[in-house]
């Protein structure tokens, strides 16, 4: 129970090793019982062992798919569809590879495990493309997937004899991995919930879009909104770089078949969001000025952008966390750009944007 892939010492991958090859060795004592005419019972034997070779075989390919998920937490820019993609082949390559009625538990819960790290990752990759109904749907279906395999948990009691007599039944801890899918899926919710404000705050009052916002984690808009308060900055905005993306057709769902024409001029860089209310329009052709002009900086995704216009006495700081998304901060006066301040929230916004914190917490007892 305590062991993963990542422990030092008799790693679990040592341990599928050996069993793997003790499946193997009775899947062939099976197969070469005399004349071919092996008992039922060794018959199953060898047929189960063979099935669970590939069980075995696949555990091993989803660690190391794992152990590649946390060796990306360290880069700047994730390539969720190419993860989706490496994920898809190991399913397909183990699918009914061990379909036995006595297996189907096995095969249940690693199709379950499969398909919410497939959504997720799906999720990820479509919010980063602004897509907000496919996006909106995987998240649904791993957060329904979650929660029916978080109930079997629950269900199971752990008792607990004391020293000196009686007994208590608590319910068992659920294993690291789940606990880890959760906090995936709850991070892509907070980055859900804040690229698409706009769509969602249309489904509902002001104060209780703030409420619903308020328990995401992060709550971006809460710590942008404290930021633009105790700074006393002008507005904060996420633009979408919708150059190229043929499909931009705006905030919230359209039909597929639904036509419009594709935007153009100071259109193809949209604030999907706003704080604290409109984009201020007299300040956009200066900030897509510096988008252009400092864009070598900005696509290294780790570096802040400090602009002073004299004209309108405005500061302008950018950032990007990811390549079609750009951070700005606007203040009506002039500031420093060695302001640790603003470079520090800037960071730790981008940083938290890029979602790569939840895999560098896979290896258990990491922190973040």
């Amino acid at each position: 129970g305590g062991q993963s892939f990542f422990s030092r010492k008799d790693s679990i991958r040592t341990i599928y090793t050996s069993l793997h090859n003790e499946l193997r060795k009775l899947a062939a004592i099976g197969r070469n019982t005399s004349g071919g005419a092996a008992p039922h019972l060794e018959e199953l034997l060898s047929h189960l062992s063979e099935q669970l070779c590939f069980f075995i075989q696949a555990r091993m390919e989803i660690a190391d798919f794992y152990e590649k998920i946390y060796s990306l937490s360290t880069q700047k820019s994730i390539n969720s569809e190419e993860l989706v993609r490496s994920l898809e082949t190991i399913l397909q390559k183990y699918s009914s590879r061990f379909h036995h009625p006595i297996l189907s538990p096995l095969e249940s819960t690693f199709q379950l495990e499969v398909d919410v790290l497939s959504q997720l990752l799906k999720a990820q990759a479509e919010i980063t493309e602004w897509k907000f109904l496919p996006s909106l749907l995987n998240l649904h279906n791993a957060h329904s997937k979650l929660h029916t395999w978080g109930q079997t948990f629950e269900k199971q009691r752990e008792t607990r004899k004391h020293l000196f007599g009686g007994q208590t039944q608590k319910a068992v801890q659920p294993p690291h991995l789940f606990l880890w899918l959760m906090k995936l899926k709850n991070t892509l919710l907070a980055k859900f919930s804040f690229y698409f404000h706009e769509a969602l705050s249309r489904q509902t009052t002001p104060s209780e879009m703030k409420a619903l916002t308020a328990k995401t984690n992060p709550d971006y808009c809460g710590k942008i909104s404290s930021f633009i308060r105790k700074y006393d900055a002008e507005n904060v905005s996420l633009i979408f770089d919708n150059r190229g993306s043929e499909s931009f057709q705006g905030h919230g769902y359209h039909h597929p078949h639904s036509y419009r024409e594709a935007p153009k001029g100071v259109d193809q860089y949209p604030a999907v969001v706003s704080l604290p209310s409109e984009r201020p329009l007299i300040h956009w052709p200066n900030v897509i000025m510096i988008m252009s002009d400092r864009a070598g900086e900005l696509n290294t995704l780790d570096k802040v952008v400090h602009f002073y216009d004299d004209k309108v006495q405005s500061t302008y700081f950018l950032t990007r966390p990811e390549p079609q998304f750009t951070l700005v901060v606007i203040f009506e006066s002039r500031k420093s750009e060695k302001d640790s301040h603003f470079i520090a929230f800037l960071n730790e916004l981008s940083s938290s944007l890029k979602n790569s914190k939840p895999f560098a917490t896979l290896k258990p007892g990491s922190k973040g």
